[in-house]
């Protein structure tokens, strides 16, 4: 059997390793990135092994700083999955005065669905917009909740603190991230079809952590 390189690591340690590990092979690839966005790019690359995030992950000017300032003066999240929602860490959120929002599961979202025929995605996003704080989107599965956040940004609706848009998948997936990269607001967007709601989360909680 081949021995562990790394079997005496203890618990707290294996992030850290495996960040230095994520640092040598992106030098090792000529890839340096800036500091802004550096702990934004490792932790995508850290949740998914998948290095084309060095490449893929598009930044708006000062999008990062942006929205670490929005969360300092209790800015709140919402998600399209409850998935991103659980992922995200709600204590150091909280210690900003910040909370996390996920309406996709609501009972009057499905119903609207229903009677519409508009995706629970597109309308928790209206709902979003009525809850009258400062709001950053985390979006990592849903490409219909992006149109709609374009929709609303463009129709002065809605004024986002920051949109993350990293949904996955092959339908309007692409074309919706690039919308994103129309608005005038921070933003942070995958491009291409990779993502997903670990993606989104993880990236909020690189805000965090370096906070």
């Amino acid at each position: 059997m081949k021995e562990l390189p790394y079997k005496d690591l203890k618990p707290d340690e294996i992030e850290k390793k495996s960040m230095e590990i994520i640092g040598e092979e992106l030098a090792g690839m000529g890839i340096l990135l800036d500091d802004e966005i550096s702990a934004v790019v490792k932790r995508a690359i850290h949740t998914t092994a998948d290095f084309d995030y060095a490449h893929n992950l598009c930044f708006s000017d000062d999008a990062v700083s942006l929205m670490k300032e929005a969360i300092r003066g209790g800015a709140c999240i919402v998600t399209d999955t409850q998935m991103a929602k659980a992922g995200i860490n709600r204590k150091i959120l909280g210690g900003f005065g910040g909370d996390i929002f996920c309406f996709m599961s609501d009972e009057d979202i499905a119903k609207e669905s229903k009677r519409t025929g508009k995706t629970r995605a597109s309308l928790s996003m209206d709902k979003a917009a009525e809850l009258m704080k400062d709001t950053v989107f985390a979006i990592g599965n849903a490409p219909t909740a992006l149109i709609r956040l374009h929709e609303l940004v463009l129709d002065g609706i809605l004024k986002p603190k920051g949109i993350i848009a990293v949904p996955v998948g092959f339908v309007n997936v692409v074309e919706a991230k690039e919308l994103i990269t129309e608005l005038p607001c921070p933003y942070i967007v995958a491009r291409g079809r990779k993502g997903g709601s670990t993606v989104a989360a993880a990236i909020v909680n690189a805000l965090l952590y370096s906070m």
